[in-house]
């Protein structure tokens, strides 16, 4: 007892504040990875130390030369494979989390449009792709499609996606309340785990939320199903409720955690 008075007496506030300090960041990064294909990695470094950690105590040279060299070229292998996470980790770093310049209530009317306007093609099995912008900006998607700048609308949206218009064919581009830009072209997932019943749409979908923070909602043509790709999830089978559940949670309750809590 009297050592654990002891060791009291030689703690600071200083060092209880690097302690909770450095538990926030690391907390903070696993939060980051958790849920995508980076969590596999990380298994696997750690792995690769410990097989080190026990070649040392088994004294096996070869083994340990090995592994030695690798660790030295670790820290670059790090930032080579997790430069997707670290960008991430930046951007939210470096902004505040809001979505575009307007409040939540502007947003809720904004995804509402997008809820109707998806269920309406779902119905009719029109293909479509709606990509809403979060935190990180799209402007490099933005930029290879054709500019719109207009007030997102379900009238819009349906003459977009209309498959006898030349915009039908690529992703929409919402940004704050206004869509940016429609027929972009978005990079695909190279997962190996999406069932082959998923076209280019869903593999776009799945590569923008792996790159970036954003949210996309796709209406499979043939199918006339509605999913949502977030962080490199696909959340599938979804009705009109669910879709403006899932859009909620999304892009307000998780941005907006004080505004967004009462509903």
């Amino acid at each position: 007892m009297s050592g654990i008075v002891d060791f009291l007496q030689l703690v600071t506030w200083r060092d209880v504040l690097d302690v909770v300090l450095v538990a926030v960041v690391i907390y903070n990064l696993l939060l980051l990875i958790r849920g995508t294909r980076a969590v596999q990695i990380l298994y696997g470094i750690l792995l690769l130390v410990g097989v080190y950690y026990l070649a040392r105590l088994g004294n096996l040279l070869a083994l340990q030369t090995t592994l030695s060299a690798f660790l030295t070229i670790l820290p670059f292998a790090i930032i080579v494979l997790f430069q997707d996470e670290i960008r991430r980790a930046l951007a939210q770093f470096g902004s505040k989390p809001i979505w575009g310049i307007g409040s939540h209530q502007r947003v809720e009317t904004v995804f509402n449009e997008v809820v109707l306007a998806a269920t309406a093609m779902a119905a009719r099995r029109v293909g479509a792709l709606i990509v809403l912008e979060r935190v990180e900006g799209l402007k490099n998607f933005v930029d290879n499609g054709i500019r719109i700048d207009s007030v997102v609308s379900y009238d819009l949206l349906l003459n977009i996606f209309n498959p006898h218009t030349p915009l039908h064919d690529g992703a929409v581009i919402v940004q704050g309340h206004r869509i940016a830009a429609a027929s972009c072209y978005l990079p695909l997932t190279h997962t190996a785990e999406l069932s082959k019943e998923y076209g280019t749409r869903h593999r776009a979908a799945l590569g923008i939320s792996e790159e970036t923070d954003a949210v996309a909602v796709v209406v499979s043509e043939e199918t006339g199903r509605i999913s949502v790709a977030h962080q490199g999830e696909l959340i599938r089978d979804l009705d009109s409720n669910t879709l403006r559940n899932t859009l909620y949670k999304l892009l307000i309750t998780d941005l907006y955690p004080q505004g967004g809590a009462t509903r």
